[in-house]
């Protein structure tokens, strides 16, 4: 098993993260899908520099991205980003590209289920068959239903990816599966070998080891359906906005207002850098405890 981390919850300069993930023993980095920010040969440079390799990305909804959005240009320029983000794995050497297909927070239909269904379906299909011919694989993630009113479970991911292509796989998330399964080992059994990603955060979405998830099973059942490759950290560390908080309520560093919206969304908020540091190295070394 390898380890690798999300940057999106985080707004700083890539090296920044890099040198972080190199210093605290992570293998890689599941870079956040927004192709616009990075300069692919100086991240490459990077990866070098740092012993870090790039595992792959995933989609960022933020509103105007969406796949099934009632309006079709909107839905052609869902399909343009994320033709993108795969040009940006492949041009950074990386695997795979994880497809959360919705606008993240909209939580109504836009039209008949039968409808999103099938605009899905095309989008999916046509972004595959792009990422197809440059060896990418990939993945439908199910959120939540408090991020999303679409795909929340493991089985309607497989179904939406069975309609789409045998080929499409599935990217699982323990906070997720906490909320939305009914047992989140046998979905990943179910899952399977269409698992290609899988994506870690306690049940509360702090890091691993800081909530009552028991890793020990969660990661002997993703060796006993064959996944043996990154665990990707996506912790969302909560801060306290009450009067109980005020130390951690006052965002120390800038970031952008999208950012902050969407950080601020999930419950969370702007970290210092110790703090974000301590998080980041506890996560890894809980987990290494336990393979």
């Amino acid at each position: 098993m390898k380890f690798a981390m999300h940057n999106w919850m985080r707004e700083e300069p890539i090296e920044t993260t890099l040198e972080r993930l190199h210093r605290l023993g992570y293998d890689g980095i599941e870079i956040s899908g927004e192709p616009n920010k990075y300069d692919t040969a100086h991240v490459n440079k990077l990866l070098e520099k740092y012993n870090i390799s790039c595992w792959g990305s995933h989609s960022i909804m933020m509103p105007g991205r969406d796949l099934v959005h009632e309006n079709e240009s909107v839905r052609q320029d869902t399909i343009s980003y994320m033709k993108n983000c795969i040009q940006m794995v492949y041009a950074l050497h990386g695997s795979i590209f994880v497809i959360f297909p919705t606008e993240c927070g909209r939580l109504s239909r836009v039209a008949t289920p039968k409808e999103e269904w099938k605009w899905a379906i095309e989008g999916i299909k046509e972004i595959t068959d792009y990422a197809a011919n440059l060896q990418i694989d990939v993945g439908i993630e199910a959120l939540n239903r408090f991020e999303t009113h679409f795909i929340n479970r493991h089985d309607q991911a497989l179904a939406l990816a069975d309609e789409v292509s045998p080929e499409v796989g599935v990217a699982l998330d323990a906070f997720h599966m906490n909320i939305e399964e009914v047992d989140p080992l046998n979905a990943i059994r179910k899952v399977g070998k269409r698992l290609i990603d899988f994506h870690v955060a306690d049940n509360n979405r702090r890091p691993p080891g800081e909530g009552s998830y028991d890793w020990k099973k969660l990661i002997e059942t993703l060796y006993e359906v064959g996944y043996d490759a990154y665990l990707t950290q996506e912790f969302v560390n909560p801060v306290d906005r009450t009067s109980l908080g005020f130390k951690n309520a006052q965002n120390p560093e800038k970031v952008s207002p999208d950012l902050l919206k969407f950080l601020q969304d999930h419950g969370s908020g702007v970290l210092s850098a110790t703090e974000y540091d301590h998080s980041v190295e506890q996560a890894i070394t809980y987990l290494k405890s336990l393979i």
